[in-house]
């Protein structure tokens, strides 16, 4: 079996697993749940502090504006975190991108605000997985990485943002921004099975809120002279399901609107959403939503404005993102782990990297696993394992592994 070089076992060597913890433990008893502004400043702070500490510089980036659509079909804008990026050599011949974020699914209302632990290895609490565990791993191996010889010949930004829980869409464009010319990313998502396999293909991920003005009415006197948003928002939905495919899972989720009962409702909302397995798929729907608008719209003689698109692309397994799968599972096995990687059905930043053309692998974080539940957990020994992992992927890229 090869073996890692007297370099190579001095990076893995110089990483601190009970530092990793305190952070992990530190940042999961902050609340960051993505419309928690005040306590994703608090973890923004801390964050910049950590990062200042490798070299380069450290920026905030105000949050794109990110439109919603209400129960009346009003529209809003809707309030973020900053997002935070640290810039490091940005001459060199060659650079990568690396990203995380800093929220949670969990409200400050939720139940679910303090860690503990299940076993000796096994740390529950929110967001210790998903990903502030993934945060800490980035630090660890950053900061293990730049005592290299190697570091001077790659380059780096590192983008954590505030709103990956609810589709980065605030955050979007400084990604694609980042991602341009990019020679290869990493994300620090958890792994997609405690066992530590990583999330390789991934499908598309599209929300979309139609409106519906009808016509009111009373149900009773002269309900032919009424044109109700309801119903045809519901045709709308019976439509959309009719016309999913193995490759476009159509998922209609919600409908508000109407008022009181003797009165034909004259506005209606349906959200919905898709999950394209391909680029194709994701042009197909593009196509079908305009000529299911048309028809509802005829046959029920109201107006549908549609709002929303896909958020998420697909993300194919390219041949330069087999590559760097390949680099990955070699530099495990200098470690003695066996990575793999499967499909997954899940989204995330990687999706949005990998539109920019730039290979990817986006489940680099940490082992465990229940994310987005009461039960998240984290697997402790992964954070100094994924450390040792991404540092030594970092290093074998900057001696020109990808070419």
């Amino acid at each position: 079996m090869q073996r890692l070089d007297p370099a190579e076992a001095a990076l893995v060597a110089a990483i601190d697993p009970a530092a990793m913890l305190a952070q992990v433990q530190a940042w999961s008893a902050i609340n960051t749940g993505t419309r928690n502004l005040d306590g994703l400043a608090r973890q923004a702070s801390l964050l910049a502090d950590a990062l200042s500490r490798l070299p380069g510089e450290v920026s905030e980036h105000a949050p794109e504006n990110v439109e919603a659509v209400d129960g009346e079909g009003r529209i809003s804008i809707i309030a973020h975190g900053r997002h935070l990026v640290l810039t490091v050599r940005p001459d060199a011949p060659r650079r990568v991108l690396l990203t995380g974020h800093m929220d949670t699914v969990f409200s400050s209302t939720d139940p679910f605000q303090d860690h503990k632990w299940l076993d000796e290895g096994t740390l529950n609490g929110p967001g210790v997985a998903d990903m502030k565990g993934g945060l800490a791993v980035i630090l660890a191996a950053l900061a293990a990485f730049e005592t290299s010889p190697q570091a001077a010949a790659l380059g780096y930004d590192v983008m954590i943002n505030s709103d990956e829980e609810t589709g980065s869409l605030s955050s979007a464009a400084l990604i694609a921004e980042l991602a341009r010319g990019k020679h290869a990313a990493l994300t620090y998502e958890p792994s997609a099975l405690p066992d530590g396999t990583l999330a390789g293909e991934r499908g598309g991920s599209g929300n979309f809120s139609a409106v519906f003005t009808g016509r009111a009415a009373h149900a009773g006197r002269n309900p032919q002279d009424g044109r109700n948003a309801i119903v045809a928002a519901s045709d709308f939905a019976l439509r959309l399901k009719a016309a999913q495919t193995s490759g476009l899972p159509i998922n209609p989720a919600r409908i508000d609107g109407g008022s009181a009962n003797n009165v034909v409702p004259d506005h209606a909302v349906l959200r919905f959403n898709i999950r394209p397995r391909t680029i194709a798929d994701a042009e197909a729907f593009a196509v079908l939503l305009e000529t299911i608008r048309e028809g509802v719209a005829r046959d029920h003689n109201v107006a549908i404005a549609i709002h929303g698109g896909i958020t998420r692309p697909p993300k194919p397994l390219s041949p330069d993102a087999e590559r760097l799968f390949g680099l990955v599972r070699s530099c495990g096995a200098l470690l003695g782990e066996d990575i793999r990687w499967q499909a997954s059905g899940g989204v995330c930043d990687g999706n949005n990297v990998a539109a920019c053309g730039v290979p990817v692998v986006d489940t680099m974080g940490v082992r465990g696993g229940a994310i987005h539940s009461a039960d998240e957990f984290l697997i402790v020994s992964s954070l100094s394992e994924r450390a040792a992992l991404s540092a030594l992927v970092l290093n074998r890229i900057a001696q020109g592994a990808l070419a």
